[in-house]
């Protein structure tokens, strides 16, 4: 449990430090850390805390990014980004139904590829800048604004980060789990 806390500060302390390096843009532990919450907290109120971190890390990161690059603070795109965050939290719940490396891997993609299509759709809707057409959306999906990066750089580093931190989480607490004596996914099942 302590391990799995430590884990959780560390990885929204990152998030912060991560966004004042343009290279690292969007490469956080953004989905894993409610995913693998899910995943290994057994207790559904112990699921507050990554969704706490995430949430409190976020609003931060809103205030970061609307002083830097001048952009008006609205409470859909929180709403959208925290609901995401909720379904990584539904995710991670089904995975630790059927606990194992290819569900943690399914797991991880499908959590980067909600938020990549709800966030940018989401943007696409909501941004004056969009044509409210097919090709609007699949601009918003791919190359975004002419002044910053694609926004499939966006989804590259988001799925790179969510997968290895993913299996960054699951390593450390299997190999816990390993050391308490405790079933692991890294333990071979007996007959």
């Amino acid at each position: 449990m302590v391990t799995a806390l430590v884990l959780i500060l560390l990885a929204a302390a990152y998030r912060i430090f991560a966004a004042w390096e343009p290279s690292l843009v969007n490469f956080s532990p953004l989905m894993a850390l409610a995913f693998c919450g899910a995943v290994y907290f057994r207790s559904r109120a112990l699921w507050l805390v990554p969704f706490a971190a995430l949430t409190l890390s976020d609003l931060y990161l809103n205030h970061y990014y609307a002083t830097q690059f001048g952009y008006e603070w609205t409470a859909g795109g929180a709403l959208v980004r925290t609901a995401c965050f909720a379904a990584a939290l539904g995710l991670g719940w089904l995975v630790a139904q059927r606990k194992n490396w290819l569900n943690l891997f399914s797991g991880a993609l499908g959590g980067a590829l909600l938020f990549y299509l709800v966030t940018n759709t989401a943007s696409w809707a909501g941004d004056a800048l969009y044509a409210k057409t097919a090709a609007g959306w699949w601009q918003a999906l791919t190359v975004g604004h002419p002044q910053f990066p694609p926004t499939l750089v966006f989804f590259r580093n988001s799925l790179v980060s969510d997968l290895l931190f993913t299996g960054l989480f699951a390593l450390t607490m299997e190999y816990a789990a390993l050391r308490r004596q405790q079933p692991s996914l890294l333990q071979p099942a007996r007959a």
